[in-house]
């Protein structure tokens, strides 16, 4: 079975770092090929380095180039593609009609839980109009991580019949409790063994809002002095000046640490004593919450796309953009003793243990790529 993947790009994101994780454990999805509409991206080397073999359209940015459409469905034919799995609106788009010109069953993979239209470009809500109105004869299947997203995108215009559920999967090997972490990151941040620590691990992005976030640290900060911050992920570092900005104007210089993109994300996340998502529009699954559970590290999120589901009787969820909540749940959770968090932290690690391990997510999506091969075959 040949199946040849379809993402956007690279970037350090969330859809970017599950495409590669259900490469690296699907059984049979070795030797698969993944073209990117744009070329480079900040997870390029780690997908070589696993040998995955990756080819780039090298698009610009905006709405589709029917020429890209006709070169990628000539490329498909040239691979002997069985099926096509596509990664998020634009890749959906493209790889779809490309797939159908081929004559290769697709499906769609939907990532996202809706935008905000004031920070949502007009040429992506283009696409994303158009995808709903072709959701009936384009993709095969739609395969969504996200009860909220398929709701959301369902409400839009795609054709309900067509989606799939497959979740998230999680490294729970990689992403386990480690007490060394805990003490080693302190040490390399100067901060002592018992200094309270809060991470936000997200891009640097108008939907992650790490303005929200800081906000909400800096009230935390009065209610509780002495607790400390870390941020880690692409454009999260000190010489981002609106970053820096945002840590002065909040009191919180000295206290907030900004690591950029990082590699070692199971360490600093087994190192926090919570893991934050401030969030305010278009997560589906978040990856960061799952990955601080099988961590066994509480969390605080915003309600955005399966949040609340995640998260359960594992942390506190407040509504996007509700800054006072989000530091009045942080303090909550704080007021919280070490044990009662280690307790609560437990309970969502066994939870990822019993559904979400990345070899059976992988499975998954092998199954159904199976059955859109088998209709070509047919």
């Amino acid at each position: 079975m040949k199946v040849v993947f379809v993402i956007t790009g690279l970037v350090a994101g969330g859809a970017e770092n599950m495409l590669l994780k259900v490469l690296q454990h699907g059984q049979h999805l070795q030797g698969a090929t993944v073209i990117t509409l744009r070329a480079g991206g900040d997870l390029l080397p780690k997908y070589q380095a696993a040998g995955i073999h990756v080819e780039a359209l090298d698009m610009h940015p905006g709405w589709p180039n029917p020429f890209a459409i006709l070169q990628l469905a000539r490329r498909l034919r040239e691979l002997n593609a069985d099926v096509v799995s596509t990664w998020m609106y634009h890749a959906d788009l493209i790889g779809g009609l490309a797939a159908k010109l081929a004559g290769v069953p697709v499906a769609w993979g939907i990532r996202n839980s809706g935008v905000d239209e004031r920070l949502t470009s007009r040429a992506t809500r283009g696409v994303i109009k158009l995808c709903s109105w072709l959701s009936g004869p384009v993709p095969d299947a739609i395969i969504t991580c996200s009860v909220r997203a398929r709701d959301l995108h369902v409400e839009e215009g795609y054709r309900p019949e067509k989606f799939c559920m497959i979740q998230n999967g999680f490294d729970l090997q990689k992403f386990a409790p480690d007490p060394v972490a805990r003490e080693t990151v302190r040490a390399e941040l100067g901060l002592p063994e018992d200094a309270l620590l809060l991470g936000l691990f997200a891009r640097y992005s108008p939907q992650k809002n790490h303005a929200g976030f800081l906000e909400a640290a800096g009230l935390l900060l009065k209610m509780r002095p002495g607790v400390n911050f870390v941020m880690a992920g692409v454009g999260a570092t000190g010489d981002n000046v609106e970053l820096r900005g945002l840590i002065e104007r909040h009191g919180l210089t000295g206290r907030v640490h900004c690591l950029g993109l990082r590699h070692d994300i199971p360490r600093l996340t087994a190192a926090l004593d919570l893991s934050c998502l401030a969030s305010i529009f278009g997560e589906a699954f978040p990856n960061v919450l799952g990955e601080a559970l099988a961590c066994g590290v509480p969390c605080v999120a915003t309600d955005v796309g399966d949040s609340e589901a995640i998260v359960g009787d594992c942390g506190k969820v407040v509504a996007p953009g509700d800054v006072r909540a989000l530091a009045e749940a942080m303090q909550a959770m704080l007021c919280l003793s070490a044990a009662e968090r280690q307790i609560m932290g437990a309970r969502g690690r066994e939870r990822m243990l019993e559904g979400f391990e990345i070899r059976q997510v992988a499975g998954l999506y092998e199954e159904i790529f199976k059955h859109l091969s088998s209709l070509r075959q047919g």
